[in-house]
């Protein structure tokens, strides 16, 4: 079993950061967590596949590709970062 991230904040501020670079800082900023990332941020496969590497990398926890339908939005993210495995 796998723990998850400590926090939703952390979880949070970990998706947060590894969308950097797929839009400015201020659409980032403006980004709510219930906004579909892909269509908003227009994240192509390839864009995908490097945030969720970058979220794998930073929560040190393998995310598989059943998972990706997880990792619809912010929000949806920091639950899967959170809960245990």
């Amino acid at each position: 079993m796998t723990t998850g991230m400590a926090s939703r904040a952390e979880a949070v501020a970990l998706v947060r950061h590894s969308l950097s670079g797929f839009a400015t800082e201020a659409e980032l900023a403006e980004l709510g967590e219930s906004q579909p990332l892909r269509s908003t941020l227009e994240l192509d496969s390839i864009d995908f596949l490097t945030f969720v590497e970058r979220l794998a990398a930073g929560s040190h926890r393998r995310i598989d590709e059943d998972d990706y339908p997880r990792l619809s939005t912010i929000e949806s993210c920091a639950q899967f970062l959170t809960e245990s495995r």
